[in-house]
C-alpha cells in the first residue's frame, strides 16, 4: 500500500462528503443516499483490495521466516 492510494481514498472521500453536504442543502436527499451507497461499494472494494496486500504481505514474511530457521 503506497501513499498515494490512501491520498486518492482520502481525495474521493472529501469529494465524496462535499457532494452529499450539497445534495442535502438543496433538498435531494435521494441523490444524497445514492451517492454515500455507491462511496460505501468503493471503499468497501478499496479496503478489500488492501486487506488482500496486507495479507500477502503477512504470507510473504512468514514463507521468509520458515525459510531462515
Amino acid at each position: 500500500m503506497e501513499l498515494n492510494d490512501l491520498l486518492r481514498v482520502a481525495g474521493i472521500g472529501l469529494v465524496i462528503g462535499f457532494l452529499h453536504i450539497f445534495f442535502e442543502q438543496t433538498g435531494r436527499k435521494e441523490f444524497s443516499f445514492f451517492l454515500f451507497f455507491i462511496a460505501y461499494i468503493y471503499i468497501t472494494a478499496e479496503m478489500l483490495r488492501f486487506l488482500k496486500i496486507f495479507f500477502t504481505e503477512i504470507t510473504e514474511f512468514f514463507q521468509w521466516l520458515s525459510m531462515s530457521v
